[in-house]
């Protein structure tokens, strides 16, 4: 290997790459399961943190370890409570910094002002570009996330993001039911993409639902359904469900254009007051959703199912820190040649 001299023109340097550094994962208080799962499946001990609110709403977060030269993986989801959980992960972040870590990665598994993500009303604010600058600023090297709800929020930011998907994790599971006659459905236009991949994973044919939201009551209307589900089965699925009523009205209108059974998939599952009594009522036979979450407004009811990503996510920070491919956790099916 040869490195540019100081005496003058010669040849080119090689480029410097440090060392990986010890693997560190920090459980901040949004996902302290998730987080332990993960530590367990890649045979590390997490890293000793402590996280508290004081009695004005001011956080404070301290690493009661040396963290000096080690890449610190920082696992803290922002649901509810959103902005405490943000707060909260900025100064992770800051914190791992100012303690010389090598390398400082935030692991989002659900990051809500996702939502946020253009300037569709005037005078309004693009709060998932305000949140990219801010972790950045804060000194994240890295983010690590999974189903952004619009992919193109990975473009808000400067530094690398990794972008997961739960659809692998859930077709995997929903597979080992063997429903027949299967259709995948997406309640809406703009998770149509989504849909589909959901559909060549499974080998079925796909069908969208057309509905429309008149304010920010969280009110949906289901307009139509393009595509044909009279005596078939329904995999209804979507990034994320907040009231669940996107969900419960296409149920609704599935039922009502002849279709049987109605099973449907979220990654994120926010399910905010109400909402599991809603999904309980609905035409809805089973419903899963992923463990990106783990504060409930309400217990769960026996119809909605916790499928486990920490597998996911710990193969993740694997290739992250071994620094290989991630892109080779997602293989697509293989398609037919005619």
């Amino acid at each position: 290997m040869e490195f540019l001299s100081p005496g003058g023109p010669g040849p080119r340097a090689a480029p410097f790459q440090a060392p990986q550094g010890d693997l560190s994962i920090l459980a901040g208080s949004a996902n302290p399961l998730l987080a332990r799962q993960i530590a367990q499946r890649l045979g590390v001990v997490l890293t000793p943190g402590q996280a508290h609110v004081f009695s004005e709403g001011n956080v404070f977060v301290r690493i009661k370890e040396n963290v000096r030269g080690k890449d610190v993986y920082v696992i803290q989801g922002c649901h509810y409570p959103v902005n405490d959980n943000f707060m909260e992960l900025l100064f992770w972040i800051d914190a791992a910094r100012r303690a010389s870590a090598q390398n400082v990665t935030a692991v989002i598994p659900f990051f809500s002002y996702a939502q946020g993500d253009k300037k569709d009303e005037p005078r309004v604010s693009i709060r998932a570009r305000v949140c990219a600058d801010a972790i950045e600023a804060a000194g994240a090297d890295r983010v690590l996330t999974m189903d952004l709800h619009s992919p193109q929020i990975q473009g808000f930011f400067r530094v690398p993001v990794d972008h997961l998907y739960g659809r692998n994790v859930l077709c995997e599971h929903f597979k080992s039911l063997g429903v027949r006659d299967l259709v995948v459905c997406s309640p809406d236009v703009g998770f149509a993409k989504g849909a589909a991949s959901y559909a060549n994973l499974l080998g079925v044919p796909v069908v969208i639902g057309n509905k429309q939201r008149v304010d920010h009551s969280e009110t949906v209307e289901v307009l139509e359904v393009i595509g044909d589900v009279a005596n078939k089965n329904i995999f209804l699925v979507d990034d994320l469900t907040i009231t669940g009523r996107s969900l419960v009205e296409m149920a609704k209108t599935l039922k009502k254009r002849g279709a049987k059974d109605i099973y449907a998939a979220v990654s994120h599952g926010v399910l905010s007051e109400g909402a599991t009594a809603r999904i309980a009522d609905s035409e809805i036979k089973q419903m899963f959703i992923t463990d990106t979450i783990e504060s409930k407004f309400e217990p769960l009811p026996p119809k909605i199912e916790v499928v486990s990503v920490a597998s996911l996510f710990a193969a993740a920070i694997r290739s992250i820190h071994d620094r290989t491919s991630i892109s080779m956790l997602f293989p697509e099916p293989k398609r037919s040649s005619h």
